[in-house]
């Protein structure tokens, strides 16, 4: 049996998904049909509903929560690995609800947590993540949100932060940041649907085990990186949660999902939305 699985390019990604894709563990008979794509793409192709695990963002999911289940795995929560707002000229937090702001999509959890921080802050523009600097170099716009290893790069460029979104989350609810899940669809059986969820404890699993054994796979998506950036990549967005979501995880997501409807930024959510 084949199915139709979307992840992005980004190293965390490619590490956790290189056992299950490549066959380096027990698959149970299953074969999976790669989808790459960034992650505000795949939040807008999970849309269509025909794709069977996908990564996508937790902002995405309040739309979708009816037609996907967050798997225990796999997801991408933690500390101090949140987005941030930079510029190249110095900006108050007053300034902000009146500055054009470049964003890496209208769905990403980083628009989420500015949302939240920022209501009124409505002049915004979609940008590919890695485009956001260079539309602040090129003063097309003041500020961006920036995600993923633009933080480590951001700093090389003379840019500088206005706020880490992150930090205000930590502050707020003194809880990890729920960025990104791994999500399966509806549609499949809920045996399939636990298969895969063992398929891919699996695949975590070994990445933990074998960190160095993805690398080929890893390079091949981020060829502009470094090995040092790769890995601070993985690094970051990596950890315990990855392994297994646990109640703490649990109880961030819920609470990301609680802020957001009561602020009246998403959709009340009324099902169960773990396996």
């Amino acid at each position: 049996m084949k199915l139709k699985l979307g992840i992005s390019t980004c190293p965390n990604d490619t590490f956790i998904f290189d056992a299950m894709l490549h066959h380096k563990i027990n698959t149970e008979g299953l074969e999976f049909e790669l989808i790459l794509a960034d992650v505000e793409e795949l939040n807008y192709k999970a849309l269509k509903k025909n794709i069977d695990i996908v990564k996508m963002s937790y902002h995405a999911y309040c739309y979708l929560s009816e037609n996907y289940t967050i798997l225990d795995y796999g997801s991408a929560i933690g500390y101090k690995n949140g987005p941030i707002l930079i510029s190249k000229k110095d900006i108050s937090l007053e300034e902000i609800n009146d500055i054009k702001i470049a964003i890496p999509g209208e769905k990403t959890t980083a628009n989420l947590l500015l949302k939240i921080a920022f209501p009124e802050a409505k002049n915004k523009k979609e940008f590919l993540f890695s485009e956001i600097e260079n539309a602040i170099i090129s003063d097309r716009f003041d500020a961006g949100l920036i995600i993923h290893e633009n933080r480590f790069t951001y700093k090389k460029r003379n840019l500088k932060k206005i706020i880490d979104l992150g930090e205000f989350w930590e502050n707020k609810t003194q809880m990890p940041i729920p960025l990104g899940a791994i999500v399966v669809n509806n549609k499949l059986e809920r045996n399939l649907q636990l298969k895969i969820n063992r398929i891919l404890k699996r695949s975590v699993d070994f990445a933990f085990a074998n960190p160095k054994e993805s690398f080929a796979f890893i390079k091949k998506y981020s060829q502009e990186m470094s090995e040092d950036v790769i890995y601070k990549h993985i690094n970051l967005y990596v950890n315990h949660y990855t392994k297994n979501l646990s109640f703490d995880g649990k109880k961030a997501i819920k609470t990301l999902f609680e802020i957001s409807e009561n602020l009246k930024i998403v959709p009340k959510i009324s099902k169960n939305i773990f396996l």
